[in-house]
């Protein structure tokens, strides 16, 4: 299976002064063509021995500082990056064929932005952040049902529901961001920011081979 790009390329001179921006851009374009959750993203992370794992989260926020998502902290992914905070970010807005590749370091969210973003939740998943032990085992789903109707009991729609302790945000701190468009007879343009202390913005940009 091969599918020919043709879309515009991507030059140097297009791009914004620091990679966030260029990122905003991007999504924006991706959410206005149509990109089913342009904020979808897979995340890998690895464990101490250095083998990966991947999934696909939603990006909850990004600004400067990095790009954010939510999650059990006991979860795989949260076990993972207590041993090694490291992260890459994998954005597929395949139907304009491009990708954005973030890597970087990972930092937790304070837990006023955690409660912040909290109750902004549906009240289901709310709940649902309680009811499960996130990657761990379950004799079968009627066991989380359950949990999820006792919980739904205690904590009726209307009444606040406390932010578990175990559950809150990550930042990923981008070191490298990568901006990805498929071009004809796979000469894609790749362009990347590398984090530079030494330049103006911060950044410099680099083209890879496609």
């Amino acid at each position: 299976m091969r599918k020919h790009y043709t879309h515009e390329g991507l030059a140097e001179e297009q791009l914004a002064p620091e990679p966030v921006a260029q990122f905003a851009r991007w999504f924006l374009e991706a959410d206005g063509a149509g990109v089913v959750e342009p904020n979808a993203m897979v995340l890998s992370t690895a464990d101490a021995q250095g083998r990966p794992s991947s999934r696909t989260v939603l990006l909850k926020g990004y600004d400067v500082r990095g790009f954010v998502f939510f999650t059990n902290y006991g979860s795989r992914k949260g076990s993972e990056l207590a041993v090694n905070p490291h992260a890459g970010l994998l954005f597929p807005w395949i139907a304009l064929a491009r990708q954005v590749i973030v890597q970087g370091r990972v930092e937790k969210v304070g837990r006023d932005e955690t409660a912040a973003y909290f109750r902004t939740r549906p009240h289901g998943s709310q709940l649902g952040a309680w009811a499960s032990e996130q990657s761990s085992p379950v004799s079968g789903r009627d066991v989380l049902e359950q949990r999820y109707a006792d919980l739904e009991r205690r904590y009726p729609e209307g009444e606040g529901v406390p932010v578990p302790p175990f559950w809150g945000g990550y930042r990923v701190v981008p070191e490298s961001v990568e901006f990805w468009q498929g071009r004809e007879n796979r000469l894609h343009d790749r362009l990347r920011y590398l984090a530079d202390p030494a330049s103006p913005t911060g950044w410099r940009v680099e083209r890879l081979c496609p």
